[in-house]
């Protein structure tokens, strides 16, 4: 009989996961366990990140879910990574992302990730990072998603003076289309920036 790898599994779904993060119960459903089976993964797993010093992350619990951290000791590289030029040219995701909303601005992220079939949680650290998109308000409903806008800075970044002026989309284009659109000035402006 093969053995089930769980400590791997929950790895690969705290990854996964991102800062979301995952609880009990959700770790439960998804891999079919019980609650004490569930804990038991969980604590191994942490075991095991805390005693191999040599490993640069750790899993931490937050407001009730689990998720993985960096290691505090590592901070000083970490800063220099995020505090990277904002110059340096951008992902496919990101570019994606930031076409997106520029284009359909204010979104949710839910309504980006509809859009582009994946989940967008880096991208969109990316770009808040870079400053090229900022919260711009809550949606209304359930839940209050926040909605991303683009900022002075994107306008700056792609040499523009309003968002006016970006390229017209067909008036019936789909949202494949507008990605494939969209990439293209994105991709333009990235390759005139880079050089």
């Amino acid at each position: 009989m093969e053995l089930i790898n769980w400590k791997g599994i929950l790895e690969s779904l705290l990854f996964a996961a991102g800062d979301e993060g995952l609880s009990i119960k959700q770790i439960m459903n998804v891999l079919e366990i019980d609650e004490l089976q569930a804990i038991e993964t969980v604590e191994k797993l942490k075991q095991e990140y805390d005693e191999q010093t040599s490993r640069g992350i750790m899993l931490v619990e937050m407001a009730g879910t689990y998720q993985l951290a960096t290691k505090k000791e590592n901070a000083v590289y970490l800063k220099k990574l995020v505090e990277s030029p904002s110059t340096a040219s951008l992902s496919q995701a990101a570019l994606e992302t930031l076409a997106i909303i520029a284009y359909k601005q204010p979104i949710t992220r839910a309504e980006i990730e509809e859009i582009r079939g994946v989940k967008t949680e880096r991208p969109l650290q990316t770009l808040t990072s870079k400053v090229l998109i900022k919260e711009v308000g809550r949606a209304e409903g359930t839940g209050r998603a926040y909605l991303y806008g683009t900022t002075k800075e994107f306008l700056d970044y792609f040499g523009l003076n309003h968002i006016d002026e970006l390229p017209q989309l067909p008036d019936d284009v789909e949202d494949e289309s507008l990605l494939d659109e969209a990439d293209l000035f994105f991709e333009k402006f990235q390759e005139t920036i880079d050089n």
